[in-house]
């Protein structure tokens, strides 16, 4: 293990975090605010960036374990630092409330444990906003291209933080993949900012909404989130974006190179379409009489579905309130989750085709044992070993969140709740059902729940194997 050169790497994310906090402070002093809790947590995360980056490797080698230690580290410490400002402020009570809002920013899951958001200074809610757009297109592929990162290590590194179902590259070059990548994320976020500004919200409304949108985390800097702005128009955007950023982002390199059939045929974009529309559909039909006029009830529904499958975990209406149809319905959505490729979580789109038809594959080989049974995935042929890794993926999923789920019992909520809560962190998505439904918070849960909530979020955002390969033994040893 090469420790020299995962540090050095681990203190240009921290150096990039502190210059992130920077650019909330200048928020702060444009508000007339207090800027020293931003002041404290710059210096203290700058001067341990720096000083890590100050270490020089014997050798210049870095396999894949080196990555999978880099990327969990710096998912480990990025939202320790970027807890600091939370701390310094005051208003978060303890340090596990701080870690676990950091944690859920970086992992653009939106679970928090405010009550009062409004309550905050503006400063403070811009940076816990940005904290999803820093964390939707991945922290550590930000910091390698920003650095001169050898080709080799920015592979090693980009395959840990991102794994996925599938592995699209856009060019020859992982780099210039992530450069495409992150061009059209700036595009659309650019797009929405303008949108938004145009059905009347202010440029620093904008931008935080914007923000979490992009990076599908959800939160909000008031206490009735989107509703909170009665603006039906603005909530149009908000649902159009957040589905828009939930699909995989080749499609949309697709639609630059003028590949049209190629883009609009992607098996798992019209699935993700076809999931949205029949859910919809049917939630609609099992909440139609709670709303004055279908033209209202449509729109919270379509909004809703958005925001589930997407991960963002927006709210215009309390599902809390809706009948158990329509909320068994939004837990299946929550496990089912946007596109691979995109900035949303759950378990996948991708996954669950796969999944579907991989039970179809053995079906017919137990009929016909000498046929040749194939799984494709827009045309493409997938091999077993990918399917079996979907396998493991979802029976580590299930197993994790089971014994999460156990560990919460321990505070004496009702199941919906303690599982819910379980399954929408695992999913990064935010608000679960019952006590932490979409108008409540997650204050409820002691200090060891919380941080049993906070691992899945990030087991959630790294797809569980990185997390699992720090823990080996065979990862640590010396190479």
């Amino acid at each position: 293990m090469n420790y020299r050169i995962v540090g050095r790497t681990a203190g240009v994310a921290l150096l990039i975090a502190a210059a992130s906090m920077a650019l909330s402070m200048l928020v702060a002093l444009f508000y007339g605010e207090d800027p020293l809790p931003f002041v404290w947590a710059i210096l203290i995360t700058g001067v341990c960036g720096f000083l890590l980056t100050r270490l020089r490797p014997d050798v210049n080698l870095f396999y894949a374990k080196e990555a999978y230690i880099s990327v969990v580290g710096i998912w480990l410490a990025v939202p320790l630092f970027s807890a600091l400002p939370f701390l310094f402020n005051g208003q978060f009570g303890s340090v596990v409330n701080c870690i676990f809002e950091s944690v859920s920013g970086f992992t653009t899951t939106g679970a928090s444990i405010l009550e009062d958001i409004e309550a905050l200074p503006k400063g403070i809610l811009f940076w816990r906003s940005f904290t999803h757009y820093l964390g939707g297109m991945g922290v550590l592929v930000l910091t390698s291209l920003i650095t001169s990162t050898s080709q080799k290590r920015f592979q090693h590194l980009m395959r840990a933080e991102m794994p996925g179902p599938t592995a699209d590259k856009f060019a020859p070059r992982l780099r210039t993949s992530s450069r495409i990548l992150y061009t059209i994320y700036l595009t659309l976020s650019g797009l929405c900012a303008i949108c938004l500004m145009l059905t009347g919200l202010s440029p620093y409304h904008a931008a935080v909404v914007t923000f979490s949108t992009a990076g599908t985390g959800g939160f909000g800097v008031l206490n009735g989130s989107i509703a909170a702005y009665e603006n039906p128009a603005a909530e149009m955007v908000v649902a159009v974006f957040m589905l828009l950023f939930a699909v995989n982002f080749g499609i949309y390199f697709l639609i630059a190179s003028r590949q049209w059939r190629q883009a609009v045929s992607s098996e798992e974009l019209l699935v993700y379409l076809g999931i949205i529309v029949a859910a919809t559909a049917l939630i609609f039909a099992n909440v139609r009489g709670a709303y004055e006029t279908l033209g209202d009830g449509l729109r919270h529904v379509f909004f809703t579905v958005t925001s589930i499958i997407s991960s963002t975990g927006f709210a215009t209406a309390d599902f809390n309130l809706w009948p158990a149809f329509a909320q068994s319905l939004i837990l299946i959505l929550m496990l089912v989750g946007a596109c691979a490729g995109s900035t949303g979580g759950g378990i996948k789109v991708a996954r669950v085709i796969m999944i579907i038809k991989g039970l179809g594959q053995e079906l017919r080989r137990m009929i016909h044992p000498k046929a040749v049974s194939v799984v494709r995935l827009s045309g493409k042929m997938i091999d077993d070993d990918t399917i079996k890794s979907v396998y493991r993926f979802i029976a580590a999923y299930f197993l994790i969140t089971f014994g999460a789920n156990l560990i919460l019992t321990l505070d004496n909520y009702d199941f919906s709740t303690t599982f819910s809560a379980v399954i929408s962190c695992m999913s990064n998505i935010g608000p679960g059902i019952g006590l932490v439904g979409p108008m409540e918070s997650y204050a409820l849960f002691s200090g060891l729940s919380k941080v049993v909530l906070s691992f899945c979020m990030i087991l959630g955002r790294l797809e569980i194997f990185p997390i699992l390969l720090f823990f080996a033994p065979s990862v640590w040893r010396k190479s």
